[in-house]
C-alpha cells in the first residue's frame, strides 16, 4: 500500500505541491503520493490526517502557527511540515531553507503572518516585518534583503535597487510584479517557484530520510 503525505491550507487549489512531490516520489521509485486537502480547522485536519494514516503533511497559508497545537514537538512558533512518528506529531520549519546561503544584514519583509514567522530563523536580527494591520506600507531603505511572505503578486510596494536580493514566496503561472521588478533593478531573486522546491526538497528529506531529486522536482513546477 502506498505511504501518504498530506498539504493542509485554505486554500489549496493553485498549490503545485502536489505535482512536485509526486514527481520526486517517482523520481526515487516510491509507492508514496502526495495530496491537497483544503480545510479552515487546521487541527481538526491534522487529526482525520493521523485517522487515515497518513506518514506526514505540509502545512500552507493560514494554518502555520495555528498547528502547532497539533504537535507533540515543534520547532518553533510557526512549521510548515509535519511528520506523524510512533504515534506522535513532529512539527518542523523547512520554510527556513528558502533563505540558505543568502547573506545579509538588514531585511524588509512584507507580511507578518505564519509565512513570514517560519523564515525568521533565518533572517538577519535587523529586520523589519510589514502587514497592513501593523507597520505599513514597507519601507526596503537600507535594506539588502526584501522577502515578500505574503500571496500579493501584482504589487511591487518596495524600492528596488541592484545589489539587493528578492524573495517572493508568491507563485502562479507568471512572474510576479515583484520578481520582474527585481530582475529590471538588477537585483539577485529567488521567486515563489524555486523558494517552493527549496522548501520541499527538506521536507522530502525529513518524510523519506532520502536526499530529494531536486533536479526532478524543479522540472515539475516549472513545465
Amino acid at each position: 500500500m502506498p505511504t501518504h503525505i498530506g498539504l493542509l491550507g485554505h486554500p489549496v487549489a493553485h498549490s503545485l505541491s502536489p505535482r512536485m512531490q509526486n514527481a520526486a516520489f517517482a523520481a526515487r521509485g516510491l509507492d508514496w503520493d502526495y495530496t491537497a486537502h483544503d480545510v479552515e480547522d487546521a487541527l481538526a485536519g491534522v487529526a482525520s490526517l493521523r485517522e487515515l494514516g497518513f506518514a506526514g503533511a505540509n502545512v500552507t497559508i493560514p494554518h502555520k502557527q495555528a498547528v502547532v497545537a497539533a504537535c507533540d514537538e515543534a520547532e518553533g512558533d510557526a512549521v510548515n511540515t509535519l511528520v506523524f512518528r510512533d504515534g506522535r506529531v513532529l512539527g518542523f520549519n523547512t520554510d527556513k531553507e528558502i533563505l540558505a546561503g543568502i547573506v545579509a544584514e538588514r531585511a524588509c519583509v512584507i507580511g507578518a503572518g505564519g509565512a513570514a514567522r517560519t523564515l525568521a530563523p533565518a533572517l538577519p536580527a535587523d529586520t523589519t516585518f510589514y502587514s497592513r494591520s501593523g507597520q505599513w506600507p514597507p519601507d526596503s531603505t537600507g535594506c539588502d534583503l526584501i522577502v515578500n511572505a505574503t500571496p500579493v503578486r501584482d504589487d511591487v510596494l518596495v524600492e528596488l535597487h541592484a545589489g539587493q536580493t528578492v524573495v517572493d514566496l508568491a507563485y502562479g503561472p507568471e512572474e510576479t510584479a515583484l520578481i520582474a521588478a527585481a530582475r529590471a533593478a538588477g537585483c539577485e531573486v529567488v521567486d515563489g517557484l524555486e523558494a517552493l522546491v527549496r522548501q520541499g526538497a527538506a521536507s522530502f528529506r525529513l518524510w523519506t530520510g532520502l536526499e530529494p531529486p531536486v533536479d526532478a522536482m524543479r522540472n515539475a513546477v516549472r513545465t
